[in-house]
């Protein structure tokens, strides 16, 4: 049985090999990258390194010949690019006779008014065509997206959101990578959903725990959505992100992440990271 993992020297997809080479022989493992040269370090531990983008579909149907078992995660980039770029990566999964794709998605993707979600809702539809075996992976937030806001509290700013209580289910990048090993080397992952998730909690709960962690009083600021954007732009926020960062903010108000589910838990076969312990991570990583 041969895998691959597409984004492999990405932040998510390192992980997820780093992962499956805990599994896995590296005899059974591929990596499709953009650039070889940076998996190198792959190759030297036996890893079928592929050269695959997919900005150009005709990379990827000799990057996905063979495989039995394909990871997807999902690029980065404007909704319209990222659309663009799943289907020419499903399509060729379709065309190579891979028998099997999981997909890293958006919690809810297929309901979610998130703004992001319409990318992953897509790219899911487009998977279900083509007939093949899947699993949806659709992971909740990454801790690892606050650090910006948590280095601004270090040094003395306080957390501003627009958020209100709604509340996130913040997990650690490396319980995603792990669930998504778990399922890309497992069996009877076959047409599932998942529902990735830490403990659903709010703006304010997960400030309370970064105060405890950093022995700060960590003051809270919460403002409307255009405070939010013009204190975003003061800070320095590059104007094209600055609707993104609100759309995220109104999404989370709004309940879009709000999701309850323990299939992150089933999937590791252990409890997900403790938030206080993975904040502990976050920021000791920081100094």
């Amino acid at each position: 049985m041969k895998m691959l993992v597409t984004g492999a020297t990405g932040k998510l997809g390192a992980l997820v090999v780093e992962q499956l080479l805990k599994t896995v022989p590296a005899s059974q493992l591929a990596v499709s990258v953009r650039n070889p040269e940076k998996a190198e370090a792959l190759r030297a531990l036996g890893v079928d390194v592929r050269q695959g983008d997919f900005d150009r579909p005709e990379t990827l149907d000799s990057a996905f010949a063979g495989i039995d078992r394909l990871l997807i995660i999902s690029a980065d980039g404007d909704n319209e690019t990222r659309i663009r770029q799943h289907t020419s990566a499903v399509d060729a999964a379709k065309r190579a006779n891979v028998g099997f794709i999981a997909y890293t998605s958006a919690a809810n993707a297929g309901e979610s008014k998130l703004f992001l979600a319409e990318v992953h809702r897509v790219t899911e539809e487009a998977i279900i065509r083509t007939g093949i075996p899947y699993s949806f992976l659709r992971n909740n937030w990454y801790l690892e997206n606050e650090i910006g806001s948590i280095q601004g509290v270090l040094a003395g700013a306080p957390w501003v959101t627009s958020a209100g209580n709604g509340k996130t289910g913040w997990a650690l990048r490396q319980d995603y990578a792990e669930a998504a090993a778990a399922v890309l080397a497992g069996t009877g992952h076959e047409n599932t959903i998942y529902e990735l998730s830490g403990k659903l909690i709010t703006q304010d709960e997960l400030v309370s725990v970064i105060g405890e962690v950093t022995g700060k009083e960590v003051p809270v600021q919460h403002v409307d959505d255009a405070a939010y954007a013009e204190i975003m732009k003061g800070a320095g926020v590059p104007e094209f992100v600055i609707p993104i960062l609100v759309g995220i903010q109104q999404g989370i108000r709004e309940g879009v992440l709000e999701i309850e589910s323990n299939d992150l838990e089933k999937l590791l076969g252990r409890p997900v990271t403790p938030i206080r312990e993975a904040l502990t991570q976050v920021i000791s990583g920081l100094s």
